[in-house]
Protein backbone atom coordinates (compact mmCIF):
# COMPACT_ATOMS: atom_id res chain seq x y z
CA UNK A 1 0.00 0.00 0.00
CA UNK A 2 1.37 3.41 -0.96
CA UNK A 3 1.95 6.03 1.67
CA UNK A 4 1.06 9.60 0.77
CA UNK A 5 4.74 10.40 0.26
CA UNK A 6 5.26 7.37 -1.98
CA UNK A 7 2.17 8.38 -3.94
CA UNK A 8 3.59 11.85 -4.55
CA UNK A 9 7.00 10.57 -5.58
CA UNK A 10 6.02 7.58 -7.59
CA UNK A 11 2.39 7.72 -8.56
CA UNK A 12 3.18 6.66 -12.10
CA UNK A 13 4.03 3.25 -10.75
CA UNK A 14 0.59 3.18 -9.20
CA UNK A 15 -0.92 3.98 -12.59
CA UNK A 16 -2.21 7.41 -11.67
CA UNK A 17 0.14 10.24 -12.69
CA UNK A 18 3.80 11.03 -12.79
CA UNK A 19 4.12 14.12 -10.60
CA UNK A 20 1.81 15.24 -7.85
CA UNK A 21 2.43 17.97 -5.31
CA UNK A 22 1.12 16.78 -1.96
CA UNK A 23 1.69 19.09 1.00
CA UNK A 24 1.97 17.79 4.52
CA UNK A 25 -1.16 17.25 6.54
CA UNK A 26 -0.59 20.50 8.41
CA UNK A 27 0.41 22.66 5.45
CA UNK A 28 -1.04 26.11 4.91
CA UNK A 29 -3.95 26.44 7.35
CA UNK A 30 -2.89 23.26 9.14
CA UNK A 31 -5.97 21.15 8.47
CA UNK A 32 -5.68 17.40 8.84
CA UNK A 33 -8.57 16.21 6.71
CA UNK A 34 -8.33 12.70 8.17
CA UNK A 35 -8.87 13.86 11.76
CA UNK A 36 -12.25 13.88 13.45
CA UNK A 37 -11.44 17.20 15.16
CA UNK A 38 -11.22 18.79 11.72
CA UNK A 39 -14.57 17.37 10.67
CA UNK A 40 -16.23 18.39 13.92
CA UNK A 41 -15.02 21.99 13.57
CA UNK A 42 -16.19 22.20 9.97
CA UNK A 43 -19.54 20.72 11.00
CA UNK A 44 -20.02 23.39 13.67
CA UNK A 45 -18.91 26.18 11.37
CA UNK A 46 -21.14 25.08 8.51
CA UNK A 47 -24.27 24.87 10.62
CA UNK A 48 -23.54 28.21 12.27
CA UNK A 49 -22.94 29.87 8.92
CA UNK A 50 -26.47 29.63 7.58
CA UNK A 51 -25.05 28.56 4.22
CA UNK A 52 -27.33 26.82 1.73
CA UNK A 53 -28.02 23.24 2.77
CA UNK A 54 -29.10 23.63 6.39
CA UNK A 55 -31.44 20.94 7.80
CA UNK A 56 -34.17 23.58 8.05
CA UNK A 57 -34.20 24.06 4.26
CA UNK A 58 -37.40 23.09 2.45
CA UNK A 59 -35.61 21.83 -0.72
CA UNK A 60 -37.64 23.98 -3.08
CA UNK A 61 -34.35 25.05 -4.66
CA UNK A 62 -32.51 21.78 -3.95
CA UNK A 63 -30.89 22.78 -0.65
CA UNK A 64 -31.66 19.50 1.09
CA UNK A 65 -30.87 17.22 -1.84
CA UNK A 66 -27.58 18.88 -2.81
CA UNK A 67 -26.59 20.26 0.58
CA UNK A 68 -27.87 18.71 3.77
CA UNK A 69 -28.04 15.19 2.31
CA UNK A 70 -24.25 15.25 2.08
CA UNK A 71 -23.95 16.40 5.68
CA UNK A 72 -26.14 13.50 6.79
CA UNK A 73 -24.03 11.11 4.72
CA UNK A 74 -20.97 12.62 6.37
CA UNK A 75 -22.32 11.77 9.82
CA UNK A 76 -22.87 8.18 8.67
CA UNK A 77 -19.27 7.93 7.45
CA UNK A 78 -17.96 9.45 10.67
CA UNK A 79 -19.92 6.95 12.73
CA UNK A 80 -18.56 4.12 10.61
CA UNK A 81 -15.04 5.50 11.01
CA UNK A 82 -15.11 6.00 14.80
CA UNK A 83 -18.13 4.09 16.13
CA UNK A 84 -18.95 7.06 18.32
CA UNK A 85 -22.67 7.55 18.93
CA UNK A 86 -22.07 11.29 18.97
CA UNK A 87 -22.54 11.11 15.20
CA UNK A 88 -25.79 9.18 15.54
CA UNK A 89 -27.03 11.92 17.86
CA UNK A 90 -26.01 14.56 15.31
CA UNK A 91 -27.96 12.59 12.73
CA UNK A 92 -31.08 12.50 14.87
CA UNK A 93 -30.99 16.26 15.40
CA UNK A 94 -30.72 16.99 11.69
CA UNK A 95 -32.93 14.18 10.39
CA UNK A 96 -35.82 15.32 12.59
CA UNK A 97 -35.55 18.80 11.08
CA UNK A 98 -35.34 17.41 7.54
CA UNK A 99 -38.39 15.20 8.04
CA UNK A 100 -40.25 18.17 9.44
CA UNK A 101 -39.92 19.86 6.05
CA UNK A 102 -41.61 17.18 3.96
CA UNK A 103 -44.44 18.51 1.83
CA UNK A 104 -46.97 16.60 3.92
CA UNK A 105 -45.69 18.32 7.07
CA UNK A 106 -45.56 21.79 5.52
CA UNK A 107 -48.97 21.48 3.89
CA UNK A 108 -47.69 22.19 0.37
CA UNK A 109 -48.38 20.22 -2.80
CA UNK A 110 -46.76 19.15 -6.05
CA UNK A 111 -47.95 20.17 -9.51
CA UNK A 112 -50.81 17.63 -9.26
CA UNK A 113 -52.06 19.16 -6.03
CA UNK A 114 -50.87 16.22 -3.93
CA UNK A 115 -49.18 16.84 -0.57
CA UNK A 116 -46.87 13.85 -0.13
CA UNK A 117 -44.23 12.69 2.41
CA UNK A 118 -41.27 13.87 0.32
CA UNK A 119 -39.66 17.16 -0.70
CA UNK A 120 -40.79 19.11 -3.76
CA UNK A 121 -38.47 21.29 -5.85
CA UNK A 122 -39.06 24.07 -8.35
CA UNK A 123 -36.58 26.74 -9.50
CA UNK A 124 -34.17 26.04 -11.20
CA UNK A 125 -35.14 22.49 -12.11
CA UNK A 126 -38.66 22.48 -13.48
CA UNK A 127 -40.68 23.76 -16.41
CA UNK A 128 -42.04 27.27 -16.05
CA UNK A 129 -45.51 28.01 -17.30
CA UNK A 130 -48.14 30.71 -17.39
CA UNK A 131 -51.76 30.76 -18.46
CA UNK A 132 -52.34 33.68 -20.83
CA UNK A 133 -55.79 35.22 -20.42
CA UNK A 134 -58.03 37.08 -22.83
CA UNK A 135 -59.45 40.54 -22.20
CA UNK A 136 -62.21 39.08 -20.00
CA UNK A 137 -59.78 37.20 -17.78
CA UNK A 138 -60.50 33.77 -19.22
CA UNK A 139 -57.40 31.50 -19.62
CA UNK A 140 -56.89 30.76 -23.31
CA UNK A 141 -53.27 29.61 -23.85
CA UNK A 142 -50.70 27.98 -21.60
CA UNK A 143 -47.11 28.88 -22.50
CA UNK A 144 -44.28 26.71 -21.13
CA UNK A 145 -40.49 26.87 -21.14
CA UNK A 146 -38.28 23.87 -20.34
CA UNK A 147 -35.24 26.04 -19.65
CA UNK A 148 -33.46 25.77 -16.33
CA UNK A 149 -34.36 28.80 -14.23
CA UNK A 150 -37.56 28.97 -16.25
CA UNK A 151 -39.16 31.39 -13.80
CA UNK A 152 -36.75 34.04 -15.07
CA UNK A 153 -38.66 33.85 -18.35
CA UNK A 154 -41.48 36.14 -19.50
CA UNK A 155 -44.12 35.57 -22.17
CA UNK A 156 -45.10 38.87 -23.74
CA UNK A 157 -48.17 39.16 -25.95
CA UNK A 158 -47.96 41.81 -28.68
CA UNK A 159 -50.42 42.95 -31.32
CA UNK A 160 -50.75 40.94 -34.52
CA UNK A 161 -51.69 42.04 -38.03
CA UNK A 162 -55.40 41.72 -37.26
CA UNK A 163 -57.73 41.56 -34.25
CA UNK A 164 -57.73 37.76 -34.31
CA UNK A 165 -53.92 37.55 -34.45
CA UNK A 166 -51.16 38.11 -31.89
CA UNK A 167 -47.39 37.90 -31.61
CA UNK A 168 -45.74 36.06 -28.72
CA UNK A 169 -42.23 36.74 -27.43
CA UNK A 170 -40.78 34.37 -24.81
CA UNK A 171 -37.56 35.72 -23.31
CA UNK A 172 -35.33 34.79 -20.37
CA UNK A 173 -33.63 37.52 -18.36
CA UNK A 174 -30.95 35.06 -17.32
CA UNK A 175 -29.23 34.92 -20.71
CA UNK A 176 -31.27 37.24 -22.89
CA UNK A 177 -32.30 34.33 -25.14
CA UNK A 178 -35.65 34.83 -26.82
CA UNK A 179 -38.07 33.20 -29.22
CA UNK A 180 -40.66 35.19 -31.15
CA UNK A 181 -43.72 33.75 -32.88
CA UNK A 182 -45.50 36.21 -35.17
CA UNK A 183 -49.12 36.50 -36.22
CA UNK A 184 -50.43 33.51 -34.27
CA UNK A 185 -54.05 32.43 -34.36
CA UNK A 186 -56.14 30.65 -31.73
CA UNK A 187 -58.18 28.93 -34.43
CA UNK A 188 -57.25 25.20 -34.49
CA UNK A 189 -58.10 25.12 -38.19
CA UNK A 190 -55.65 27.90 -39.06
CA UNK A 191 -52.17 27.13 -40.45
CA UNK A 192 -50.95 29.69 -37.90
CA UNK A 193 -52.65 28.00 -34.94
CA UNK A 194 -50.51 28.93 -31.95
CA UNK A 195 -50.06 25.43 -30.50
CA UNK A 196 -48.92 23.76 -33.73
CA UNK A 197 -46.86 26.72 -34.97
CA UNK A 198 -44.93 26.88 -31.68
CA UNK A 199 -44.44 23.12 -31.70
CA UNK A 200 -43.18 23.20 -35.29
CA UNK A 201 -40.52 25.72 -34.29
CA UNK A 202 -39.15 23.57 -31.45
CA UNK A 203 -36.41 23.69 -30.26
CA UNK A 204 -36.26 27.45 -29.92
CA UNK A 205 -33.72 29.27 -27.70
CA UNK A 206 -36.22 29.31 -24.84
CA UNK A 207 -37.58 25.77 -25.45
CA UNK A 208 -41.19 26.91 -25.75
CA UNK A 209 -44.26 24.70 -26.05
CA UNK A 210 -47.92 25.65 -25.66
CA UNK A 211 -51.30 24.15 -24.78
CA UNK A 212 -54.72 25.45 -25.77
CA UNK A 213 -56.81 26.09 -22.66
CA UNK A 214 -59.98 26.93 -24.61
CA UNK A 215 -59.98 24.78 -27.78
CA UNK A 216 -63.63 25.58 -28.44
CA UNK A 217 -62.91 29.30 -28.78
CA UNK A 218 -60.70 31.57 -30.86
CA UNK A 219 -60.21 34.54 -28.53
CA UNK A 220 -56.63 35.79 -28.51
CA UNK A 221 -54.73 36.48 -25.26
CA UNK A 222 -54.59 40.04 -23.98
CA UNK A 223 -51.48 42.06 -24.66
CA UNK A 224 -48.90 42.39 -21.91
CA UNK A 225 -46.02 40.69 -20.09
CA UNK A 226 -46.66 37.46 -18.21
CA UNK A 227 -43.93 35.90 -16.02
CA UNK A 228 -43.61 32.12 -16.05
CA UNK A 229 -43.66 30.20 -12.76
CA UNK A 230 -41.60 27.06 -12.13
CA UNK A 231 -43.80 24.13 -11.15
CA UNK A 232 -43.34 21.97 -8.01
CA UNK A 233 -42.12 18.44 -8.75
CA UNK A 234 -40.93 15.54 -6.59
CA UNK A 235 -37.62 14.29 -7.99
CA UNK A 236 -36.51 10.72 -7.38
CA UNK A 237 -32.89 11.83 -7.25
CA UNK A 238 -33.71 14.34 -4.51
CA UNK A 239 -35.71 11.79 -2.55
CA UNK A 240 -32.87 9.30 -2.89
CA UNK A 241 -30.13 11.68 -1.85
CA UNK A 242 -32.10 12.86 1.20
CA UNK A 243 -33.35 9.46 2.37
CA UNK A 244 -30.18 7.42 1.74
CA UNK A 245 -28.38 8.46 4.94
CA UNK A 246 -31.65 8.30 6.89
CA UNK A 247 -32.09 4.70 5.73
CA UNK A 248 -28.44 4.06 6.62
CA UNK A 249 -29.13 5.18 10.19
CA UNK A 250 -31.99 2.70 10.43
CA UNK A 251 -29.89 -0.11 8.97
CA UNK A 252 -26.97 0.57 11.33
CA UNK A 253 -29.15 0.67 14.44
CA UNK A 254 -31.32 -2.33 13.59
CA UNK A 255 -28.33 -4.49 12.64
CA UNK A 256 -26.21 -3.58 15.70
CA UNK A 257 -27.41 -5.36 18.89
CA UNK A 258 -26.05 -2.74 21.30
CA UNK A 259 -27.68 0.11 19.38
CA UNK A 260 -30.90 -1.79 18.86
CA UNK A 261 -31.11 -2.31 22.63
CA UNK A 262 -31.09 1.45 23.14
CA UNK A 263 -34.78 2.51 23.27
CA UNK A 264 -34.14 5.93 21.77
CA UNK A 265 -32.08 4.69 18.84
CA UNK A 266 -34.45 1.80 18.18
CA UNK A 267 -37.50 4.05 18.17
CA UNK A 268 -35.82 6.49 15.83
CA UNK A 269 -34.72 3.69 13.51
CA UNK A 270 -38.29 2.40 13.26
CA UNK A 271 -39.63 5.92 12.70
CA UNK A 272 -37.03 6.72 10.07
CA UNK A 273 -37.53 3.43 8.27
CA UNK A 274 -41.23 4.17 7.91
CA UNK A 275 -40.43 7.67 6.66
CA UNK A 276 -37.98 6.55 3.97
CA UNK A 277 -40.35 3.84 2.77
CA UNK A 278 -43.14 6.39 2.44
CA UNK A 279 -40.87 8.82 0.59
CA UNK A 280 -39.59 6.14 -1.78
CA UNK A 281 -43.14 4.98 -2.50
CA UNK A 282 -43.93 8.42 -3.94
CA UNK A 283 -41.90 7.33 -6.98
CA UNK A 284 -43.49 3.91 -7.50
CA UNK A 285 -45.34 5.28 -10.53
CA UNK A 286 -41.94 5.96 -12.12
CA UNK A 287 -40.59 2.43 -11.61
CA UNK A 288 -39.96 0.35 -14.75
CA UNK A 289 -38.63 -3.19 -14.97
CA UNK A 290 -37.70 -5.43 -17.86
CA UNK A 291 -38.20 -9.13 -18.52
CA UNK A 292 -34.43 -9.66 -18.56
CA UNK A 293 -34.02 -8.62 -14.93
CA UNK A 294 -33.38 -4.89 -15.31
CA UNK A 295 -34.97 -1.99 -13.49
CA UNK A 296 -34.83 1.81 -13.62
CA UNK A 297 -36.99 4.92 -13.29
CA UNK A 298 -38.67 7.03 -15.98
CA UNK A 299 -40.41 10.36 -15.66
CA UNK A 300 -44.12 10.17 -16.29
CA UNK A 301 -45.12 12.06 -19.44
CA UNK A 302 -46.65 15.38 -18.50
CA UNK A 303 -44.47 15.91 -15.44
CA UNK A 304 -43.47 19.58 -15.81
CA UNK A 305 -39.75 19.15 -16.35
CA UNK A 306 -37.45 18.79 -19.31
CA UNK A 307 -37.39 15.29 -20.82
CA UNK A 308 -40.64 14.20 -19.19
CA UNK A 309 -41.66 10.80 -20.54
CA UNK A 310 -38.05 9.63 -20.88
CA UNK A 311 -35.76 7.46 -18.78
CA UNK A 312 -33.99 9.25 -15.93
CA UNK A 313 -30.22 9.72 -16.04
CA UNK A 314 -28.37 6.80 -14.47
CA UNK A 315 -27.26 8.78 -11.42
CA UNK A 316 -30.81 9.96 -10.76
CA UNK A 317 -32.41 6.54 -10.54
CA UNK A 318 -29.42 5.04 -8.72
CA UNK A 319 -29.75 7.74 -6.05
CA UNK A 320 -33.08 6.21 -5.07
CA UNK A 321 -31.46 2.80 -5.50
CA UNK A 322 -29.17 3.67 -2.58
CA UNK A 323 -32.25 3.96 -0.38
CA UNK A 324 -33.70 0.73 -1.76
CA UNK A 325 -30.46 -1.08 -0.90
CA UNK A 326 -30.37 0.21 2.67
CA UNK A 327 -34.03 -0.65 3.27
CA UNK A 328 -33.38 -4.14 1.93
CA UNK A 329 -30.38 -4.55 4.24
CA UNK A 330 -32.30 -3.21 7.25
CA UNK A 331 -35.43 -5.30 6.75
CA UNK A 332 -34.72 -8.16 4.36
CA UNK A 333 -37.76 -7.02 2.36
CA UNK A 334 -37.58 -8.90 -0.98
CA UNK A 335 -39.24 -6.06 -2.91
CA UNK A 336 -36.46 -3.60 -2.14
CA UNK A 337 -33.81 -6.27 -2.63
CA UNK A 338 -35.27 -7.12 -6.04
CA UNK A 339 -35.35 -3.48 -7.12
CA UNK A 340 -31.76 -3.01 -6.01
CA UNK A 341 -30.62 -6.09 -7.95
CA UNK A 342 -32.50 -4.93 -11.02
CA UNK A 343 -30.93 -1.48 -10.89
CA UNK A 344 -27.52 -3.06 -10.42
CA UNK A 345 -28.05 -5.21 -13.53
CA UNK A 346 -29.19 -2.20 -15.54
CA UNK A 347 -26.16 -0.17 -14.47
CA UNK A 348 -23.78 -3.08 -15.07
CA UNK A 349 -24.98 -3.31 -18.67
CA UNK A 350 -24.04 0.34 -19.16
CA UNK A 351 -20.41 -0.20 -18.19
CA UNK A 352 -17.59 -0.41 -20.69
CA UNK A 353 -13.98 -1.33 -19.94
CA UNK A 354 -11.19 0.79 -21.46
CA UNK A 355 -7.45 0.25 -21.95
CA UNK A 356 -6.81 1.02 -18.26
CA UNK A 357 -9.07 -1.89 -17.27
CA UNK A 358 -11.32 0.80 -15.82
CA UNK A 359 -15.03 1.40 -16.26
CA UNK A 360 -16.59 4.17 -18.33
CA UNK A 361 -20.27 4.90 -18.92
CA UNK A 362 -22.62 7.58 -20.20
CA UNK A 363 -24.66 10.11 -18.24
CA UNK A 364 -27.94 9.01 -19.83
CA UNK A 365 -28.75 5.28 -20.07
CA UNK A 366 -27.81 4.06 -23.52
CA UNK A 367 -31.11 2.22 -23.99
CA UNK A 368 -33.12 5.39 -23.44
CA UNK A 369 -34.88 7.90 -25.64
CA UNK A 370 -32.78 10.86 -24.53
CA UNK A 371 -29.52 9.09 -25.32
CA UNK A 372 -30.68 7.87 -28.72
CA UNK A 373 -32.82 10.82 -29.74
CA UNK A 374 -36.52 11.08 -30.58
CA UNK A 375 -38.90 13.16 -32.66
CA UNK A 376 -42.17 14.92 -31.98
CA UNK A 377 -43.88 12.21 -34.02
CA UNK A 378 -42.81 9.65 -31.41
CA UNK A 379 -45.05 11.37 -28.85
CA UNK A 380 -42.63 10.65 -26.00
CA UNK A 381 -42.37 13.98 -24.21
CA UNK A 382 -44.75 16.87 -23.72
CA UNK A 383 -42.29 19.55 -22.62
CA UNK A 384 -39.29 18.39 -24.69
CA UNK A 385 -41.03 17.23 -27.87
CA UNK A 386 -37.82 16.15 -29.62
CA UNK A 387 -34.17 15.51 -28.89
CA UNK A 388 -31.14 14.87 -31.08
CA UNK A 389 -29.50 12.37 -28.74
CA UNK A 390 -27.42 13.16 -25.66
CA UNK A 391 -24.46 10.79 -25.48
CA UNK A 392 -22.13 12.64 -23.13
CA UNK A 393 -19.98 10.60 -20.75
CA UNK A 394 -20.74 10.68 -17.03
CA UNK A 395 -18.88 13.29 -14.97
CA UNK A 396 -16.99 12.86 -11.70
CA UNK A 397 -19.60 14.36 -9.38
CA UNK A 398 -22.66 12.52 -10.71
CA UNK A 399 -20.52 9.43 -11.20
CA UNK A 400 -19.83 9.41 -7.47
CA UNK A 401 -23.51 8.58 -6.92
CA UNK A 402 -23.28 5.71 -9.39
CA UNK A 403 -20.16 4.29 -7.76
CA UNK A 404 -21.59 4.69 -4.26
CA UNK A 405 -24.58 2.63 -5.40
CA UNK A 406 -22.39 -0.08 -6.92
CA UNK A 407 -20.28 -0.32 -3.76
CA UNK A 408 -23.38 -0.47 -1.55
CA UNK A 409 -24.96 -3.18 -3.71
CA UNK A 410 -21.69 -5.12 -3.46
CA UNK A 411 -21.56 -4.61 0.31
CA UNK A 412 -25.10 -5.93 0.75
CA UNK A 413 -24.60 -8.77 -1.77
CA UNK A 414 -27.21 -7.35 -4.11
CA UNK A 415 -25.01 -6.87 -7.16
CA UNK A 416 -21.47 -6.50 -8.51
CA UNK A 417 -18.24 -8.27 -7.56
CA UNK A 418 -14.84 -7.33 -6.22
CA UNK A 419 -13.45 -7.14 -9.75
CA UNK A 420 -16.08 -4.49 -10.52
CA UNK A 421 -15.02 -2.47 -7.48
CA UNK A 422 -11.41 -2.59 -8.65
CA UNK A 423 -12.41 -1.30 -12.10
CA UNK A 424 -14.43 1.53 -10.54
CA UNK A 425 -11.40 2.43 -8.43
CA UNK A 426 -9.27 2.57 -11.56
CA UNK A 427 -11.90 4.80 -13.16
CA UNK A 428 -10.80 7.38 -10.63
CA UNK A 429 -7.10 6.62 -10.24
CA UNK A 430 -6.23 5.92 -13.88
CA UNK A 431 -8.87 7.80 -15.88
CA UNK A 432 -9.56 10.95 -13.88
CA UNK A 433 -6.74 11.64 -11.41
CA UNK A 434 -4.22 14.14 -12.80
CA UNK A 435 -2.47 17.43 -12.04
CA UNK A 436 -2.66 20.99 -13.24
CA UNK A 437 0.33 22.25 -15.28
CA UNK A 438 1.97 23.48 -12.06
CA UNK A 439 1.68 20.08 -10.42
CA UNK A 440 -1.33 20.76 -8.19
CA UNK A 441 -3.59 17.70 -7.95
CA UNK A 442 -6.88 17.87 -9.79
CA UNK A 443 -9.06 15.65 -11.99
CA UNK A 444 -10.40 15.41 -15.48
CA UNK A 445 -14.09 16.13 -15.83
CA UNK A 446 -15.47 12.85 -17.15
CA UNK A 447 -15.11 9.26 -16.02
CA UNK A 448 -13.24 8.30 -19.19
CA UNK A 449 -10.62 11.00 -18.62
CA UNK A 450 -12.03 13.42 -21.21
CA UNK A 451 -13.64 16.83 -20.84
CA UNK A 452 -10.47 18.67 -19.89
CA UNK A 453 -9.44 19.66 -16.38
CA UNK A 454 -12.41 19.77 -14.05
CA UNK A 455 -13.71 22.91 -12.39
CA UNK A 456 -13.76 23.17 -8.60
CA UNK A 457 -17.38 22.05 -8.50
CA UNK A 458 -16.19 18.70 -9.81
CA UNK A 459 -12.70 18.02 -8.43
CA UNK A 460 -13.71 18.93 -4.87
CA UNK A 461 -16.18 16.01 -5.04
CA UNK A 462 -13.30 13.53 -5.42
CA UNK A 463 -13.55 12.14 -1.84
CA UNK A 464 -17.06 10.89 -2.64
CA UNK A 465 -15.37 8.10 -4.62
CA UNK A 466 -13.96 6.75 -1.36
CA UNK A 467 -16.24 3.71 -1.33
CA UNK A 468 -13.91 2.03 -3.84
CA UNK A 469 -10.62 3.22 -2.28
CA UNK A 470 -10.08 -0.15 -0.54
CA UNK A 471 -9.45 -1.56 -4.02
CA UNK A 472 -6.91 1.13 -4.91
CA UNK A 473 -5.32 3.29 -2.17
CA UNK A 474 -4.46 5.89 -4.81
CA UNK A 475 -8.11 7.02 -4.67
CA UNK A 476 -7.67 8.10 -1.07
CA UNK A 477 -4.24 9.58 -1.56
CA UNK A 478 -5.15 11.65 -4.60
CA UNK A 479 -8.50 12.87 -3.24
CA UNK A 480 -6.81 13.87 0.01
CA UNK A 481 -4.10 15.71 -1.88
CA UNK A 482 -6.74 17.81 -3.67
CA UNK A 483 -8.07 19.13 -0.36
CA UNK A 484 -4.61 19.57 1.16
CA UNK A 485 -3.20 21.44 -1.83
CA UNK A 486 -5.98 24.02 -1.50
CA UNK A 487 -6.28 24.06 2.32
CA UNK A 488 -10.00 23.73 1.66
CA UNK A 489 -12.42 25.27 4.13
CA UNK A 490 -15.84 23.72 3.42
CA UNK A 491 -18.45 26.12 2.11
CA UNK A 492 -21.14 23.57 1.26
CA UNK A 493 -22.53 20.26 2.40
CA UNK A 494 -20.65 18.15 -0.12
CA UNK A 495 -17.34 19.47 1.24
CA UNK A 496 -18.40 18.40 4.74
CA UNK A 497 -19.12 14.96 3.30
CA UNK A 498 -15.73 15.03 1.58
CA UNK A 499 -13.91 15.48 4.88
CA UNK A 500 -15.98 12.66 6.40
CA UNK A 501 -15.14 10.36 3.51
CA UNK A 502 -11.44 11.16 3.95
CA UNK A 503 -11.71 10.24 7.64
CA UNK A 504 -13.49 7.03 6.70
CA UNK A 505 -10.98 6.21 3.97
CA UNK A 506 -7.97 6.82 6.18
CA UNK A 507 -9.26 4.15 8.56
CA UNK A 508 -10.40 1.67 5.92
CA UNK A 509 -7.51 1.88 3.49
CA UNK A 510 -4.35 2.49 5.49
Amino acid sequence: MLTRRQFGLGALAAGVLSTVHIPSAHAAAGYDYTARETFDQFDRDFHASGAVGQPTDNNEHGGLAWGQSYVLAGFIRMYEAYRDTYYLDRLITNIDLVLGNRDSERGVADYRGESLPAWRAMHPYTVGLVALKDSTGKPVLEVRSALSYADLTTATVLAGSAEDRFTLEVKTSRTGAAATFTDLSMDPASPDYAVTKILAAYPTPTQVTARDLDPSGTTVPAQGANPLVSQPVLFAVHTGMITYPIASFARIVLSTPKLRANPRYRAKAVEYLAAVKAAAAVHDREWRQTDDGGGYLSWVKGTPLGYDGTEMPTNQFLALGLTYAEIAAATGDPVYADRTRRMARTFARELKTNANDAYTWAYWPSFGATYNGFTAADGISEFTPSGNGAKQIEDLSHGAIDVEFAALAFRHKLGFKGADMARFARTYSKNMATTEPGGVPTTFLRVDGTGGLAAAGQYLQAPRWMAVAPWDPAVLDHALSIYEARALVPSQGSHIAGVAYLNWGARRVR
